[in-house]
């Protein structure tokens, strides 16, 4: 479907949702359309787990039947965590690895998730599975220091990524194509620990699309005590490969694996070179 196919039907389902609702029955209708569809819920069965997600959108149904085969290394390198481990998901979106790792490995979990769009689905998500108990939302972003700044985004999509904070460059090192924005206040891996008082991690699991190292880059104490980290890295993004690499050896660490999926390998809109490396302490 064309970007100017895609603009014309989305123009026309506002018009046809402004002359619907123009009258209180109309607009009972709309609400119950929106309602409905934060009501989806779709089953997944990975192994001997069955999670349950919100798939109001079609990203996020994408998302969720995907689950099996997107980041199979991830999955993975979840279920080899000893149970009970402290996990932190930086970059958790609508919380599909937070929920996993919670149910699987039985971890604690704090899901680091600044977007407004994704954190309602996060906590449906969290709640839908009864692991209110085992998964915190921090709703701020990770960068290299404490302050204030802007959360600029790609999409206002439920389920969306590619955003970035404090930068204006994207996954890919090039500017972003930013349709949104907000401010809002960013702070460090070590700030999390001693101004929030959030548990060091055992284990760290990191996906935000771009500024990788700075979060690193803000982090040495927390990283020179975890056990491991899956990160996801661009190889074609040199500047965030080679301070994430040297910021990792750095912290003690030593790689361990570089893998991605079938489906990221096929990619026509290029991920190609986009990796989840697993490192871990000797």
């Amino acid at each position: 479907m064309t970007g100017t196919f895609k603009k014309l039907v989305k123009s026309l389902i506002r018009r046809l949702v402004f002359l619907v609702g123009s009258n209180q029955a109309g607009r009972y209708f709309v609400n119950q359309l929106l309602n409905s569809c934060m009501e989806r819920v779709v089953v997944v069965c990975h192994g001997d787990v069955e999670l349950r997600f919100m798939a109001p959108n079609p990203l996020c149904q994408w998302r969720v039947q995907t689950f099996s085969i997107k980041e199979p290394e991830t999955l993975e390198w979840i279920d080899a965590i000893p149970e009970q481990s402290v996990i932190w998901d930086i970059g958790a979106n609508i919380g599909l690895y937070s929920v996993y790792a919670a149910k699987k490995r039985r971890c604690r979990v704090y899901s680091f998730e600044p977007s407004v769009f994704n954190l309602e689905l996060l906590a449906r998500n969290i709640h839908l599975n009864d692991l209110t108990e085992q998964i915190s939302i921090i709703p701020l972003p990770l960068s290299d220091k404490l302050g204030f700044s802007q959360m600029r985004m790609t999409t206002t999509e439920w389920g969306g990524a590619l955003s970035t904070f404090d930068q204006e460059f994207g996954w890919n090192g090039e500017q972003i194509n930013q349709v949104f924005q907000f401010p809002t206040i960013g702070l460090s891996m070590i700030d999390a620990v001693q101004c929030l008082g959030i548990p060091q991690p055992d284990f760290i699991k990191m996906d935000v699309d771009g500024i990788e190292h700075f979060i690193l880059g803000g982090g040495n104490t927390v990283l020179s005590l975890i056990k491991g980290i899956l990160i996801e890295v661009n190889d074609d993004f040199a500047d965030q490969a080679d301070t994430c690499r040297k910021l990792l050896q750095d912290a003690g660490l030593v790689i361990k694996d570089k893998r991605h999926s079938e489906l990221i390998a096929g990619s026509t809109t290029g991920f190609q070179n986009c990796y989840d490396q697993i490192w871990e302490r000797p």
